[in-house]
């Protein structure tokens, strides 16, 4: 029999953004059916997804990420494109909770009628986005939107996964960039497709110091049979400077590198860490608990190294039984 059209797919594909909004949170459910649900929203709306621009955003805390994305947002909303925002909000280590105030920091495209923005919590996940972010995009990108904007919850080096389901790779700089790329890792540096010093209002000679620092440092690090080299702008979100050569420099990177070669490779990575992930789960499942319980004390206790524990974990004859 035919398997029938999932009651959100027609609003979505129509972009009704309370039709995204549900969409998303199916996606990101953990209860068996839900997933079971979202995997065949998905597979009904793939081919209308692929059609956006994805931006990954970075940086350090107080670099402004909120305040340039709305500011760049609503130039490209107000012409005429349509801005999805998902920004990921790191969790408590604590409590697993989240603050997710990004639509308070962003309120006029939080209102804008070619924006949407979805806040959604880390839950611990390395990479600085969601374990479902992958799916909102796709999501987003069924419902018509062109450009997609994946902030992440910081800078570090493990803040490196946005970079695997984007198109371009935006890093946001402060003007002072002596001490901060003293705190910026070479691993992000290596993935930046385009560093902005932002707030560059603040201290227009600092920002132009900076802009030439990170110019030098891309140059060192674009291996020289790159298919881009990587630029270093200056912007204020708050006085609009720069926002449209930023956006122009995307249109050229658009234009220049082979996005569906890059997405084909992407997808490979994601199966790939897709597999791990089901692979450890079952291993786990399979394995009785008393004899993990035992190895981990055994660690913990300093009578089994890590790698002998994991050894002796590995020739359990009923691990990954299950």
């Amino acid at each position: 029999m035919p398997v029938p059209p999932h009651p959100l797919a027609a609003p979505l594909l129509a972009g009704e953004r309370r039709a995204l909004a549900r969409s998303i949170t199916l996606s990101e459910s953990t209860r068996p059916e839900h997933e079971a649900q979202a995997q065949s929203l998905l597979a009904e709306v793939l081919p209308r997804a692929g059609r956006s621009l994805r931006l990954g955003l970075t940086g350090v805390p107080g670099v402004g990420k909120s305040t340039f994305i709305e500011a760049l947002g609503l130039r490209l909303a107000d012409a005429g494109h349509r801005v999805a925002v998902l920004a990921v909000d790191p969790s408590s280590a604590r409590t697993g909770g989240s603050i997710m105030g990004d639509k308070t920091r962003m309120p006029g495209l939080a209102v804008h009628p070619n924006a949407f923005i979805r806040p959604s919590p880390s839950g611990g996940t390395l990479g600085g986005v969601t374990r479902r972010t992958r799916e909102a995009v796709t999501l987003c990108e069924a419902a018509g939107y062109d450009v997609l904007i994946v902030e992440t919850v910081g800078v570090g080096q493990s803040e490196t996964q946005v970079a695997a389901m984007t198109d371009l790779f935006v890093l946001l700089a402060l003007p002072n960039a002596g001490d901060e790329l003293q705190g910026v890792k070479r691993g992000i540096m290596e993935l930046a497709d385009l560093c902005v010093v932002n707030k560059a209002d603040l201290d227009p000679r600092a920002a132009v110091r900076a802009q030439t620092q990170l110019r030098a440092a891309l140059t060192l690090l674009t291996p020289h049979d790159a298919p881009w080299r990587p630029r270093a702008l200056r912007a204020s979100a708050v006085t609009g400077e720069g926002l449209d050569a930023v956006w122009a420099a995307a249109q050229d990177y658009a234009r220049e590198v082979d996005i569906p070669a890059r997405r084909q490779a992407q997808a490979a990575v994601w199966f790939d860490e897709l597999l791990r992930e089901a692979a450890w789960k079952a291993f786990r499942d399979g394995t009785p608990a008393a004899r993990l319980a035992e190895l981990r004390a055994g660690v913990q206790a300093g009578t089994l190294t890590a790698v002998q524990a994991v050894t002796a974990l590995l020739a359990t004859p009923a691990a990954g039984a299950g």
